[in-house]
């Protein structure tokens, strides 16, 4: 095939036929060769598909050149490892295992190198980046991962592992036929050369004579996130959230040190918390919350955290028309008009909406070994006060270590799946409408006990590969799986549910959050697409007022909020704000986006960034517009605001600190 074709042999053969000088080394460079000529056709064709954002960032010269440089540095560190073995193996009379190691090592490092190629467009069309750490994370639940590639990616699975196995072959015959023309040296002539290949390999990885060696910083040119992660390859892109992962017992380091106490101090000078009576020194956030609204017999609690449904789909938050029944439900209860997530997962929605946790660059909590028993949620706090607390799930609840999370953190009950009847069931579990009908039998359960209540039900149809049941509502889009036609089916279950649940006695003693977990896809030309982390969020039941909520908010701000209307005077280690005590004074939110932290407060937002100096950025909160560079550099105090925001989480779960006192 590649012999059939002119310009790949001209500018990838010929070179390699020509290589007989580098000796026993002709391999290592037939895979720097090749490696550097898939990754940027890749380059090229992602940017040639992308062209829109690409060009309007004016530098695909200087992307393609500085692609080039990312490359080298990838490959140095893959060439490093048969490059050790040299000195040991690359002689004349150990040729055939010098061989034999060096192509097999070759073919599975370029292989590997395809692989994650082929993978890129439908990560960029899901998450807007290259493949980072969360090409990883989802593959620790490998059973519902293939289901969902399966059935929502098959056709792009296919064309995938087609793609990486043909040119994995063409590549293994291009270097076995190289191998077998290996002009071996003696011992003299390798152990000469070595150090000084060596040397050439340091500073191919190194890629700079400056005090620190290049990183992924370096390639960020544009504010287009997803521009800049074009100029890396998605092996690097991904080993680096790899190696993340490996680091986040100390993640919020990436963005500078700042002393633990001012840390304390500075997140303590926010309104809400400065006049509130800290109950424990050794417990730095750890403090008592009076309810503004006493109640004779606190309320029971049901949160509903929606799958995927962003502002986007939500017509007066400025989306599509697709949820007319949270419409007609958001004149009942208190209407959260500017509610931001803080992050861009499912586990990040649930430890900012059932923990009040914020985010941070490193893993959720809810996956974190520290996290698993000790740690605070509104589950661990309401079980001491009497409550039956539960988990309520249409799939399985081991799915990204909930159900470790949830039973070592206060949850008495978790109900998933295999408790289920469903009447369908699609890749990620029974739908929402089997879901709420099981809620809702639990539920009154739970009424008939008598006992106050706090019951977590997490939707799923609202996801890949966006199956629901047929017959249920007038479909958006004319193909039935897309993620317009499952968000209002979505809404269609939730109407059903709220409705269902209004008729019975327990409605008037119970408040209702109804809260999405993220947007369905967070992507756009901006470093933190902010105008993603929109979200609808609703409070209603009980004695509950309509009400509008205009001021900012985070998915943090929610527990201290319900508890205060529930009624529940409460000692807990959350840091937001009880908005029925203060629903109109300017807020703030806190983003995480890959690498990204951003401190987003009326219309600018702190943006700190590993390896870079802040940068800040203003939003239009009536148009959702944000804008890097429009506001110009931040000042002192903000970024004092946003590191201490976003190193307080990692101190307080390396120090376990985010918890209840012992015997309470």
């Amino acid at each position: 095939m590649l012999r059939k074709n002119p310009i790949l042999h001209e500018l990838a053969i010929r070179p390699l036929q020509r290589a007989s000088w580098a000796g026993p080394y002709a391999i290592l460079l037939r895979m720097l060769l090749i490696g550097l000529g898939v990754l940027s056709l890749s380059r090229i064709g992602l940017m040639a598909w992308q062209w829109q954002r690409v060009s309007a960032e004016g530098i695909p010269g200087q992307m393609l050149l500085q692609g080039v440089r990312a490359d080298l540095i990838l490959l140095g560190y893959l060439l490093a490892v048969p490059l050790l073995l040299a000195p040991l193996l690359a002689y004349r009379r150990l040729a055939t295992l010098w061989r034999g190691l060096t192509l097999a090592w070759a073919t599975a490092a370029l292989v590997f190198v395809v692989f994650m190629e082929f993978s890129t467009p439908q990560f960029v069309m899901q998450y807007d980046v290259r493949p980072n750490r969360l090409f990883v994370e989802y593959l620790s639940d490998p059973v519902e991962v293939l289901s969902t590639l399966w059935n929502g990616f098959r056709i792009a699975v296919i064309l995938g592992m087609a793609g990486t196995m043909l040119l994995g072959v063409a590549i293994h015959r291009l270097l076995r036929a190289g191998a077998a023309r290996v002009t071996m040296w003696p011992a003299w002539k390798v152990l000469l050369t070595w150090p000084l290949i060596c040397l050439a390999v340091v500073m191919q990885i190194r890629s700079t004579t400056a005090h620190r060696p290049a990183n992924a910083a370096l390639f960020a040119l544009t504010s287009d996130a997803m521009v800049n992660s074009l100029i890396i390859n998605s092996p690097w892109s991904m080993l680096e959230g790899v190696a993340s992962m490996m680091e986040e017992k100390t993640s919020s380091e990436i963005y500078g040190d700042m002393d633990r106490a001012r840390v304390l101090a500075e997140v303590k000078k926010v309104p809400w918390l400065r006049d509130v009576r800290f109950t424990d020194p050794a417990m730095p956030t750890l403090h008592h919350q009076e309810p503004a609204i006493r109640r004779d017999r606190p309320l029971n609690l049901v949160i509903v955290l929606e799958e995927s449904l962003g502002a986007t789909f939500v017509q007066s938050l400025g989306g599509l028309p697709l949820t007319p029944e949270l419409e007609k439900l958001k004149n009942e209860g208190w209407w959260f008009e500017q509610l931001y997530a803080t992050g861009t997962r499912s586990v990040r929605g649930i430890e900012a909406v059932v923990s009040g946790y914020a985010p941070t660059p490193a893993r959720s909590v809810v996956k974190l070994s520290l996290s698993q028993t000790n740690f605070y949620t509104l589950a661990a706090g309401l079980g001491q006060q009497g409550y039956h607390t539960e988990f309520v799930y249409g799939g399985e609840a081991h799915f990204d270590n909930m159900r470790s999370f949830f039973t070592g953190n206060g949850v008495q009950k978790i109900v998933d799946r295999k408790q289920m009847k469903p009447a369908f069931t699609g890749s990620w579990g029974a739908s929402d409408e089997d879901l709420f009908d099981k809620s809702l039998e639990r539920l009154k359960a739970l009424h008939k006990e008598g006992k106050p209540f706090f019951s977590l039900i997490f939707t799923s149809s609202n996801h890949e590969p966006f199956e629901f049941p047929d017959g249920k509502i007038a479909l958006h889009d004319a193909d039935k799986q897309t993620v317009n036609n499952a968000v209002k089916y979505a809404d269609f279950a939730l109407g059903k549910f709220i409705a269902a649940a209004k008729r019975e006695d327990y409605w008037k003693d119970t408040v209702f959050l109804i809260v999405a977990d993220h947007d369905n896809r967070v992507y756009g030309n901006a470093l933190v697409p902010v105008k993603k982390f929109h979200i609808p969020g609703l409070i209603l039941g009980a004695d509950i007022a309509p009400k509008r909520i205009a001021t900012m908010a985070s998915q943090i701000d929610l527990g201290p909020t319900l508890l205060s209307l529930m009624g529940v005077a409460s000692e807990h280690p959350m840091i937001g704000r009880d908005l029925v005590r203060d629903s109109t004074s300017p807020g703030r939110a806190l983003l995480q986006f890959d690498n990204y932290f951003a401190y987003l407060e009326g219309s600018t937002a702190t943006i700190l960034r590993p390896s870079g100096s802040p940068l800040l950025g203003r939003y239009d909160m009536a148009t959702g517009e944000f804008d890097n560079d429009a506001a110009g550099k931040p000042t002192a105090a903000q970024v004092e605001r946003a590191m201490a925001h976003v190193m307080l989480p990692s101190l307080l779960y390396r120090e376990g600190l985010y918890r209840l006192p012992p015997g309470r």
